[in-house]
């Protein structure tokens, strides 16, 4: 279990680093998201590995809540979105995350980020919503490209995966990683108790 804490606080580690460099980029380009916007998160494409999801199962685990989650999960269709996702409108698109402290890398740097084309150039990806809201300011960083180019992605996940490549190999559905981050801490919790009740024995 001591393992699985420590391997947590470096992923929040990157986190505190990735939140730095993408926010900063969002909040100097403008091109921020809409305030209350979660349409993202209904997205059922959303993928994360086990490692992302680390911090928020140890996180659910300390508060005791992990079991009762598990459940949750396992009782959602097997395909949908987010579970921590707190939809505020009917069509879901207005809401708000419920874990926002201990999300993924992939909803850290969703909205406008870098990635790299089929020619292996910089390139922007930002939401449609952003691109309908904020069209002129994206046109423009379309054209500052090379003297404002924005932060990886990839890059950004890399950071994470390479803390563990047994967890932070494989990509999954964001609900189905969660489970699986879940299983791993109460399996470790399990396995850990029983080995200090042997101990004192």
């Amino acid at each position: 279990m001591q393992r699985l804490r420590e391997l947590s606080r470096r992923v929040e580690a990157v986190y505190g680093e990735m939140a730095d460099t993408f926010s900063s980029y969002q909040q100097a380009s403008g091109l921020t998201c809409r305030s209350g916007c979660g349409e993202c998160c209904t997205q059922t494409t959303i993928e994360a590995t086990v490692l992302e999801m680390l911090p928020l199962a140890l996180h659910l685990f300390d508060q005791g809540k992990a079991e009762q989650t598990l459940t949750q999960l396992e009782e959602l269709p097997e395909v949908s979105g987010c579970f921590f996702y707190q939809r505020l409108s009917f069509d879901g698109k207005q809401g708000h995350c419920t874990v926002y402290q201990q999300r993924p890398s992939i909803c850290r740097v969703f909205g406008a980020a870098g990635y790299r084309d089929k020619q292996q150039q910089k390139s922007l990806s930002v939401c449609k919503v952003i691109k309908n809201d904020k069209a002129e300011r994206y046109q423009q960083h379309l054209i500052m490209l090379t003297e404002q180019p924005p932060p990886l992605m990839m890059h950004a996940k890399e950071q994470v995966s390479q803390l563990d490549y047994e967890l932070g190999n494989k990509h999954y559905p964001i609900n189905l990683a969660m489970r699986m981050a879940l299983e791993k801490v109460l399996f470790k919790a399990y396995y850990s108790s029983f080995d200090n009740d042997q101990q004192i024995a």
